[in-house]
């Protein structure tokens, strides 16, 4: 009778002042939902939205549905707490309103000079 070789996996996630992990040992053909329901993640961090938990396979995104390979580390990501784009936007608006010199003005070291060979 032939068994079915176990795979080491290992389960992370980062909180802002610390990480949890989870070493398991896991039939072939596992996948990364399997892995996340047999750390007891949901038990540890109740208040996580488990509706549909971003995981991914060192640092490459993945669905919950990727077959796990042995050795792999699947990493539980926090849900975002603000917009990208919005970010990026304010920034933009930030720089543009509070601009030291405009791009078109010329440089003074220039002005000086021209200013005082008259």
């Amino acid at each position: 009778m032939a068994t079915d070789p176990i795979l080491s996996i290992e389960v992370v996630y980062a909180e802002a002042s610390a990480v949890w992990s989870a070493a398991l040992q896991l039939p072939a053909g596992a996948t990364a939902g399997q892995a996340v329901q047999a750390s007891c993640f949901a038990q540890a961090f109740p208040d996580y939205p488990f509706d549909q938990p971003r995981v991914g396979i060192y640092g490459q995104a993945c669905s919950l549905d990727q077959v796990l390979a042995d050795g792999d580390r699947v990493e539980i990501y926090r849900p975002l707490v603000f917009d990208p784009m919005e970010s990026r936007r304010r920034r933009a608006e930030h720089r543009e309103a509070y601009m030291i010199k405009p791009r078109s003005r010329p440089k003074r070291r220039k002005a000086k000079l021209a200013a005082g060979s008259g």
